[in-house]
């Protein structure tokens, strides 16, 4: 079994939580240290959240915490992730290590996709537009 940070639609209420639900541990933040972006925000649609590590930021994200065994990560979750995003390790509030979903190597500077960190989560940022996640 592994633990991984979710931090947009396998989230409680997400369209990809039913994929997911029976491992939830519950609530969860990460350190300080991220920054968060909305993928693919350049063609009109917020497709998903990605993080990504920047020691230079105190700012935490919200998200939530599962446990999940690594042939339902490999077979499930990781074959559905946009090509925007790499597996990773992150460390969440509590000092613990877990994996997450990140921004892949040479996306930030590719500049399409909107950075929004400042809300603090994804729930946040999609409630500024008017929707539910």
């Amino acid at each position: 079994m592994a633990r991984i940070f979710f931090n947009g639609q396998a989230m409680v209420g997400g369209p990809f939580h039913g994929k997911v639900a029976d491992a939830l541990i519950g609530p969860a933040r990460t350190a300080p240290g991220y920054r968060f972006f909305s993928i693919d925000h350049s063609g009109g649609t917020d497709v998903c959240p990605g993080l990504l590590a920047d020691p230079a930021v105190d700012s935490a994200i919200e998200g939530e915490l599962y446990d999940i065994s690594l042939e339902r990560l490999r077979d499930v979750i990781l074959p559905g992730e946009p090509r925007e995003l790499e597996l990773g390790v992150i460390k969440l509030e509590d000092g613990s290590p877990c994996l997450s979903m990140l921004l892949a190597r040479g996306e930030v500077e590719r500049g399409v996709h909107r950075e929004i960190t400042h809300h603090g989560g994804w729930r946040a940022y999609l409630a500024t537009l008017g929707r539910a996640g």
